[in-house]
């Protein structure tokens, strides 16, 4: 009775009174309270950095250079630059690729690092059959430059039929935004068997896989210098960015905003997919026919016995 009787306060009123406490997690302060977590997690935005305009024009080209070769690291970005009569050195590329997350598509050492005090999870789609939809989704960030600094683009995709179920933008990189695509996407078509990620420390923090663990989904997260294992968000960056956002030069937020709004609807419901027999996302998730994945285990090693998702969704669940 005493917890109706709080719920029935105004919102706002509510959401003040949640804060930093060591003894309950905030995920448990807004189930008690009836509140939102993406809105608690959304923090203050800070405000976009000014770029160099010399600097600016080497991360258009890095951007764009990896979009068409993401398989390039920094000494072959190093040669493209000096090619087009761009004066860099390899430290500099490096902080400039640095900055803007990109990372070469090859097995390597140390290419992805993930919070120290997050868990990191096992990748389990290696040699899986996708064959219906919501058995996986996955998710990714990307970034959109604008002429003052770049945008971060997050979406969830399912694999089965390429569809984009959510997506946020935001001016910084904290885990606010994912936790309320992701959030957005099980309230709009229900929880996936797997959810897979990079080791990125938005996808790692205890927000983003509490919503996974609190709905009883399996967390997979791709192993280290193996962007691959997320091949198929990997491939609508490219496809986004050279439809829409190269074409169009957005100059603010709000344009791309309005832009990508256009264009993802574009993608769900007109475009027409070569993988998916020229039928469009939307008509494959909806008739759960003419899509599917195979996961190819592409680096060898002895292949373990799958276990059925709902099983291992629960043993995740209860190992925390």
């Amino acid at each position: 009775m005493a917890q109706k009787k709080v719920r029935d306060r105004p919102v706002a009123e509510r959401q003040a009174w949640i804060a930093p406490c060591k003894t309950v997690a905030l995920s448990r302060q807004c189930a008690l309270l009836g509140v939102t977590r993406s809105v608690v997690y959304q923090k203050r935005k800070p405000q976009q950095d000014v770029i160099d305009p010399a600097a600016q024009i080497l991360l258009n080209l890095l951007d764009e250079e990896y979009t068409r070769h993401p398989f390039k690291g920094s000494r072959k970005m190093v040669r493209y630059l000096l090619g087009l009569g761009y004066i860099v050195n390899r430290k500099r590329v490096q902080r400039l690729m640095r900055s803007l997350g990109l990372v070469a598509m090859a097995p390597g050492p140390n290419t992805s690092k993930a919070h120290p005090e997050h868990k990191i999870y096992p990748y389990l789609l290696r040699a899986m059959d996708v064959t219906h939809p919501n058995q996986v989704w996955s998710t990714d960030i990307t970034y959109i430059r604008l002429p003052r600094g770049f945008a971060y683009l997050v979406a969830i995709i399912d694999w089965y039929s390429r569809r984009v179920l959510s997506w946020r933008l935001s001016n910084s990189m904290e885990a606010g935004f994912c936790v309320e695509c992701l959030e957005s996407a099980i309230e709009a078509y229900g929880k996936p068997k797997i959810f897979n990620s990079d080791q990125g420390s938005q996808f790692t923090s205890a927000e983003f896989t509490g919503v996974l663990i609190d709905n009883g989904i399996a967390i997979s997260m791709d192993g280290r210098g193996r962007a691959l294992d997320n091949i198929f968000v990997e491939r609508l960056w490219r496809t986004v960015k050279y439809e829409d956002v190269y074409l169009r030069h957005y100059n603010t937020m709000q344009e791309l905003l309005l832009g990508l709004t256009k264009y993802f609807h574009f993608y769900n419901h007109e475009r027409h997919h070569q993988a998916l027999d020229y039928a469009t996302p939307d008509q494959v998730y909806l008739a759960a026919t003419g899509g599917g994945a195979k996961i190819v285990d592409r680096f060898g090693g002895p292949k373990e016995k799958a276990e059925p998702a709902e099983d291992l969704g629960q043993r995740q669940t209860a190992a925390i």
